[in-house]
């Protein structure tokens, strides 16, 4: 487990972007973080929880179809409706707050981010009495939010030594949750996610714990590939990349943010082996995913459309 801490500010600024990616809009900064065609057995009983295929914990449909629409279909028009029932519905779930806390990061509302940051912590708090280890895992990723929030409103400079202690009680209520169920798939997939964010951006750390832990214990599976195919790719290690991307396609084929990250691991190995046909590869599938851009963010649409106009201006150069 990688506990060590860093001083400068950037280590805490890459963070947020986890959030969004995990748990849309990552497991709630990207990645992310925290985000379904997924072809996942599911019998009613274990109906609410994305994560278990064994006690499954009563996280509430409305939310477990909201991690999905983002997660597993990318369709986020889809995961708004699903949210606003599950604040009407699961009020006491903090991973619907969590979702939509990422969402706003992902649109910049900052007001919004604010609350929902402050409710996933709340709701975390007051789950540990009757869910010790969902109540302190959401109590970590509250204060996560909370320090995306501090980043956001004070600036990396600012901001960064109020981030960083929030950072060290994320840990801490990590290991907490940890100490109660060390291979509990919910658990382990967000710690995975936020040890390789870790790993990618600190030069003495090694991603390849981080990567065992998702792949041992982690789950929904389509989320783990996508995790290591994000790792790998930040990682310049663009075949592995290639490999787990191709992974998660076979399950959430419906996703349109899943061939955005196979173009932008296309357009990049093309860039490093000089190769024409790897970007024009990379380009069809940011066409791709563009197919979809009316359920996708319009800030996403317009950041995919700047890399494909970059992947096709490299061609060019190429002398495609």
């Amino acid at each position: 487990m990688i506990r060590r801490f860093s001083s400068r500010p950037f280590l805490f600024t890459k963070l947020t972007n986890f959030g969004k990616a995990t748990f849309a809009g990552a497991i709630a900064f990207g990645v992310v973080p925290w985000a379904i065609a997924l072809n996942l057995w599911v019998s009613p009983s274990l109906a609410g929880d994305p994560f278990r295929s064994s006690e499954p914990r009563k996280i509430g449909d409305q939310t477990e179809a909201a991690f999905k629409a983002i997660f597993q279909q990318g369709n986020y028009p889809e995961a708004e409706r699903y949210l606003q029932k599950a604040l009407s519905n699961e009020p006491n779930e903090p991973l619907a707050y969590a979702m939509k806390a990422s969402l706003a990061y992902g649109k910049k509302d900052m007001a919004k981010l604010d609350t929902y940051s402050q409710k996933t912590l709340e709701t975390g708090q007051k789950l540990i009495s009757s869910d010790p280890l969902r109540g302190n895992l959401y109590t970590a990723v509250g204060h996560f939010l909370e320090g995306a929030v501090i980043l956001t409103r004070d600036g990396t400079v600012n901001g960064a030594p109020k981030a960083l202690g929030r950072l060290r009680q994320v840990y801490e209520y990590l290991d907490k949750a940890e100490a109660i169920s060390t291979n509990d798939p919910e658990l382990n997939l967000l710690k995975g996610y936020m040890d390789l964010m870790l790993a990618v951006n600190l030069p003495f750390a090694s991603p390849d714990q981080a990567i065992e832990r998702l792949e041992r214990n982690a789950a929904p599976q389509y989320l783990v590939d996508r995790g290591i195919a994000l790792a790998y790719r930040d990682l310049k290690q663009y075949s592995q990349a290639l490999e787990y991307v191709n992974r998660a396609i076979k399950t959430t084929s419906d996703n349109p943010e899943i061939y955005y990250l196979k173009a932008q691991i296309l357009k990049e190995q093309g860039r490093q082996e000089k190769s024409q046909q790897l970007i024009q590869e990379a380009i069809a599938n940011f066409d791709k995913a563009l197919t979809k851009r009316s359920q996708l963010p319009a800030n996403l649409v317009k950041q995919i459309e700047s890399e494909r106009g970059g992947a096709v201006s490299r061609l060019n150069n190429l002398g495609g």
